[in-house]
């Protein structure tokens, strides 16, 4: 720093005591912002200290609207919508291509037994998880950035459908429906499937033009996993009916969980042995193939494709034994050929299923946007949180339009296609192609399938996110507010459900943060003999003070929560008012502020931002310290802090000189101010 523009030698101080105490040597003048504004910045921003005018505002707005207008602004915003056009062609045909075509298969193969299974978590007939295994993973080739994600049927957000389906279309109470008002209630189920993926899907359409992909950190990771291993347990307990044999309604609403236990521990004497043998089978192959897969991940070719090897064989079993003509077990039946007439849902439903539409658009986008990150780290590209809306939200919105229920990306399939070798987006082509093949010509296959069966899919599924527990041990050594975020959020769904657990958690969450910015730790720091650091007074650093001068950082931001503790902080360290004497004193030296304060530096580097109420407690500060006799000086604002402290009238109170870009430049101001006599060192208290 000694060689900025008017640098120069102190008189009156040796060399020994320049190198001793290095604030009470001047280097150089001190820097203002005015000061920087005219030797580095634009001479013209000085005197509004960075607040730049409304008018040029506008007109740089204006300027980039027009640009994007021309012909290369077209082409940059075509590309940025569609990212095939940035990675086709430099797509590495020879390595990748095969790649993708293995996991593409795999991932389609896996597609089309889950997304019958979760169809039925969904209270709609399984053809419409293949069309929902279909469609999204199309569009999201087309608009997504995520390279390594896989999207369709995601058993959470089943179940949240399902359960909203269940409420709006109930079952009528005598259960004893004919062919033609099973159709009818069927019917009427996948409409309002088809609204909520709608309604998700407009309110991510809203999210992205408001730019609102910055609210994926708002759900925390341990809110994410928290709330997918409760909901893992929900599925787990919803399926057993299935799993048993027995017809019984579905619960919904709080404590359904336990409602849905108490109803298949009331009903067991009537379960099915045939389904339950079934079900039995069925989780002694999967489970032990699971286990197979992740045991053996770096040695196997590609994954055992489990669910479909018991797909074909219970087929097989029902067929040739007439399980379901002679022991009354509940088969798939028919799937209908080809696609359905695309058409608009009922748009009347809306506004009964935008309550429910909102935590499913959530956790689309958190889930999705969080696999991606993930991915996207490990093989170092980026993604684009924005893009992800868009890409999900036309996804949910596009193929409601062919009667699907939301969607959204899988961990299970992302992790399969992962392990398969997929490298690019393009696998998702090869997953389509394996589910049309199934939707056109392969569908009267898997008509004698047991119902139990998908329901055991559905239950192993849920492996990984049941697994999610295993890192509580180590998320208690590293953050218990981490560790309470994610109990209380998994409490919240499992008792509650899961879209109120949603809003628990996210809450919760919140709260911890007012609550950390509210306990602010004080500590005492002083400038260490001989060097520029400053040091904690706990250290064996000789450290002495500057009588007459304070300097205080306050860690956190200046908000209308935390105006009242930054007053109270400051009224105690500079006695103004009562403050001194009504708050216990904090950590620190005895004597640190015994003697009246002349000079008070306020380092703002940890107030990262500031709002009309927080910018309003500091020019009250000002004129109190005016009032008091105390010289008061800003070092380190940001430029939002400054330009809204200015907004809020500083300039009334302190003159532009006031306000420095360090605090050695504010204290060696200070130092000159007071003209002590004593060693040049001072205390900051934090």
């Amino acid at each position: 720093m000694s060689g900025l523009p008017g640098a120069g030698t102190s008189p009156g101080l040796g060399e020994a005591s320049d190198l001793k105490f290095p604030l009470g040597a001047k280097f150089r003048e001190p820097l203002t912002e005015a000061r920087f504004q005219r030797l580095f910045g634009d001479a013209e921003q000085a005197p509004e200290l960075l607040a730049e005018p409304r008018s040029s505002r506008l007109c740089r707005r204006w300027r980039r609207l027009a640009s994007a207008c021309s012909g290369p602004g077209a082409w940059r915003l075509l590309r940025a919508r569609l990212p095939p056009l940035r990675w086709l062609p430099h797509y590495r045909w020879r390595a990748w291509l095969l790649g993708d075509a293995v996991a593409g298969v795999t991932v389609g193969i896996v597609h089309v037994p889950q997304g019958m299974a979760f169809a039925l978590l969904t209270s709609v007939p399984p053809v419409f998880g293949l069309y929902t295994s279909f469609f999204p993973v199309l569009i999201y080739t087309l608009l997504g950035t995520g390279r390594h994600l896989s999207t369709g049927t995601f058993a959470v957000l089943s179940l949240m459908t399902g359960s909203a389906v269940e409420r709006l279309v109930p079952e009528p109470l005598g259960g004893n429906l004919s062919g033609i008002e099973r159709e009818q209630l069927d019917a009427q189920r996948v409409g309002s499937a088809a609204a909520l993926a709608f309604g998700s899907g407009a309110l991510m359409l809203g999210m992205f033009a408001l730019q609102l992909g910055v609210l994926s950190t708002f759900l925390s990771e341990p809110v994410v996993k928290a709330l997918t291993s409760g909901a893992a347990l929900h599925v787990l307990v919803s399926q057993l009916p299935s799993l048993l044999g027995l017809p019984l309604p579905r619960q919904i609403g709080c404590f359904s969980l336990f409602k849905t236990l108490a109803a298949v521990l009331t009903a067991l004497p009537r379960s099915s042995p045939a389904e339950l043998t079934i079900s039995a089978l069925s989780l002694a192959l999967l489970v032990p193939v699971k286990e197979l897969n992740v045991r053996f991940r770096d040695k196997l070719p590609t994954p055992i494709p489990g669910e479909i090897v018991m797909v074909l064989l219970a087929s097989v079993l029902c067929f040739t034994s007439s399980l379901d003509t002679r022991y009354n077990v509940q088969i798939v039946g028919l799937l209908p050929g080809g696609f359905p007439q695309p058409h608009l849902p009922d748009l009347a439903e809306l506004p009964r299923i935008l309550a429910d539409s909102l935590p499913i658009a959530l956790v689309t986008f958190a889930v999705s946007a969080s696999l991606a990150s993930i991915y996207a780290d490990k093989y170092s590209y980026t993604i684009d949180s924005n893009q992800e809306l868009l890409a999900h939200g036309i996804s949910n919105l596009i193929s409601s339009l062919f009667s699907c229920f939301p969607n959204s990306a899988t961990l299970a399939t992302t992790s399969l296609l992962v392990d398969a070798g997929g490298n690019t987006q393009l696998a998702g082509l090869f997953s389509c192609i394996v589910v049309l093949s199934v939707l056109l010509w392969l569908g009267p296959f898997f008509y004698y399938l047991p119902k139990a069966v998908l329901a055991c899919i559905n239950i192993s599924s849920m492996r990984q996110m049941f697994f999610q527990m295993q890192e509580l041990p180590q998320l208690w050594r590293i953050s218990r507010m981490d560790f309470a975020v994610w109990m209380v959020t998994w409490v919240a769904v499992v008792i509650l459900s899961v879209d109120l657990g949603l809003a628990v958690g996210v809450v919760f969450s919140m709260m911890t943060v007012v609550c950390r910015t509210q306990r602010v730790q004080c500590l005492a720091l002083g400038l260490a003999e001989g060097t520029e650091l400053y040091r904690p007074l706990e250290e064996s650093h000789k450290l002495l003070k500057v009588p007459g001068l304070c300097i205080l950082r306050y860690p956190t931001p200046l908000y209308f929560g935390t105006r009242g503790q930054f007053r109270r902080i400051l009224e105690w360290h500079l006695g103004l008012g009562e403050g001194r004497k009504e708050t216990p004193k904090l950590d620190g030296p005895p004597d640190a502020v015994a003697e009246p304060v002349r000079v008070v530096v306020l380092d703002c580097s940890g107030i990262t931002f500031a709002d009309a109420a927080g910018a309003r407690e500091v020019v009250q500060l000002a004129r109190r310290c005016r009032d008091a006799g105390i010289h008061l000086l800003l070092a380190q604002c940001n430029a939002s802090v400054l330009g809204t402290l200015t907004q809020a009238g500083l300039l009334d109170r302190v003159t532009p000189e006031q306000l420095f870009v360090s605090v050695q430049d504010a204290a060696a101001h200070a130092l000159e101010r007071l003209e002590p006599t004593g060693p040049k060192t001072c205390t900051v208290w934090v």
